[in-house]
């Protein structure tokens, strides 16, 4: 009886592993589509939209995060220091998930100006992602 009990167990474990198991394109997929999604309630300073964009055969993903802010070096400066915090919150808040970084995924994010120019760019990878966390 406690042989059957164990097997059932066994049984039951191993496959709720194999439906849980995602790869990485799974979830870069799966990630991009929720964060459009979720895009219109986003809020955070100066940013009126943000979306996500996947590649697929690159392990990447883009974010943008346009601004009404014009394109002067002020506001590239004080662009810079708020996406930095803006990404650090929303890694901390798992807006932006280690878990994907840590499986190779890139995350390419643009701080853009209101005529789509790039006040600031950074790059969220392995090597990266403990310097914006700090």
């Amino acid at each position: 009886m406690i042989k059957k009990i164990s097997l059932i167990l066994c049984f039951f474990t191993v496959a709720m592993l194999s439906v849980n198991c995602k790869n990485a394109k799974q979830k870069l997929q799966e990630y991009v589509t929720a964060y459009n999604t979720a895009a219109p309630s986003f809020k955070a300073d100066h940013v009126t939209l943000t979306t996500a964009r996947g590649y697929i055969n690159d392990n990447k993903i883009e974010l943008r995060f346009e601004t009404g802010l014009e394109q002067n070096q002020a506001n590239k400066m004080a662009g810079d220091l708020a996406f930095s915090k803006l990404l650090k919150e929303m890694i901390n808040k798992n807006q932006l998930p280690k878990d994907l970084v840590e499986e190779g995924i890139r995350f390419d994010a643009y701080f853009l100006a209101n005529d789509n120019t790039v006040l600031s760019k950074k790059i969220i990878d392995k090597e990266s992602i403990s310097e914006i966390l700090k």
